[in-house]
């Protein structure tokens, strides 16, 4: 769990600011919305692949050019 302690003198926004910036450092947000939905093993494997495809497209484009 991702905490933020208020420092003396520091006003809420500054506060938030720093929690937001810790929450996304941290991935809690993304992790979240990833276990929102059940997803298969299969489908999981399937979209890992797809992902790797995507990088190593993406990799070659970058070293022909």
């Amino acid at each position: 769990m991702t905490t933020v302690t208020r420092k003396e003198g520091e006003n809420i926004e500054d506060t938030l600011r720093r929690f937001k910036k810790e929450v996304a450092k941290v991935g809690t947000l993304r992790e979240a919305r990833k276990r929102e939905h059940y997803e298969k093993p299969s489908d999981a494997k399937k979209l890992k692949r797809a992902e790797a495809a995507r990088k190593r497209k993406s990799m070659r484009r970058r070293n022909a050019g």
